[in-house]
């Protein structure tokens, strides 16, 4: 036997050997396909044993998956358009029913997608626009959920949860929804400046009032206390002159004569003026 024989029969044995094998990481779960037969099926990681050149092994995720499905046109019960993009998440539970069904995570998001939209239409067919849009989404969702739900076990999938990410108008009529929007907020805002200006204005007219009665009493008080004090300095004046008539009138004269003489003044006066008497004197 030849050495190069022997090389060859070691090299071929090691192949068979490694391919006889195969390992399963934490998070996969595998098939083993014979000729295009399913035979077994693995769930747990370890290492596997698979039959050289006939078996070939499909690996599968056993983690979560999300799949997001292109954004559609939908009707609401109400007759409006609404366009929605849902986003599922989901997992592979039964590999062979998978296997089977999808072959793969492609095929699966394909099946996937189409029954997430088939009853996400069926739903918002029986709800309004503004419920959808409004806090009520959760309801949507969950009917979904339940729907789709069986159908995709089927398959293998357990789909987890089924999301919307945006719910809106098309974009071809948000423009005019808007429009109304804007006019409909421009009309409460017009409401509340006329109210407004109304209530400033009743507030002015009530300041405007209490101030004309704050100067009326403040007129009316000032007028008492300054008869009061005439009515007083009168009093005193008389009180003085009868007590000396002549020292008052001496007096009163020289209060006059420094009101009306200064050094500027010339005076001219008959000998008989009044003004003069004490000085005559």
């Amino acid at each position: 036997m030849s050495r190069s024989f022997i090389v060859i029969l070691l090299a071929v044995l090691v192949y068979v050997g490694w391919s006889s094998f195969f390992v399963l990481e934490e998070g996969e779960q595998a098939i083993v396909v014979r000729l295009g037969d399913p035979k077994k099926t693995y769930k747990a990681p370890g290492l596997r044993f698979k039959a050289p050149f006939f078996d070939s092994v499909t690996v599968m995720e056993k983690r979560v998956l999300s799949s997001d499905t292109p954004q559609d046109e939908y009707i609401t019960l109400d007759k409006k358009k609404l366009v929605a993009d849902p986003i599922s998440r989901w997992r592979i539970v039964e590999p062979l029913l998978f296997y089977q069904n999808v072959t793969d995570e492609l095929g699966a998001k394909e099946r996937l997608d189409d029954i997430v939209k088939s009853e996400l239409r069926e739903a918002i067919a029986k709800r309004d626009f503004g419920s959808i849009i409004g806090s009520k989404r959760e309801d949507l969702v969950q009917e979904v959920i339940s729907r789709a739900r069986p159908q995709l076990r089927l398959l293998g999938i357990g789909l987890v949860d089924v999301r919307i990410k945006r719910a809106d108008l098309p974009r071809e009529v948000q423009e005019s929804v808007f429009q109304r929007m804007r006019a409909e907020r421009d009309r409460i805002a017009k409401r509340y400046r006329s109210e407004g200006l109304a209530e400033a204005q009743k507030i002015q007219a009530e300041a405007d009032k209490q101030r004309s009665i704050l100067l009326a009493e403040a007129y009316e008080k000032a007028q008492k206390l300054r008869g009061e004090g005439d009515a007083e300095s009168i009093a005193i004046y008389a009180q003085a002159y009868e007590k000396d008539a002549a020292f008052y009138d001496f007096t009163r004269s020289l209060e006059a004569y420094e009101k009306l003489v200064d050094e500027n003044t010339q005076l001219v006066l008959s000998t008989d003026n009044a003004l003069l008497k004490h000085i005559s004197e």
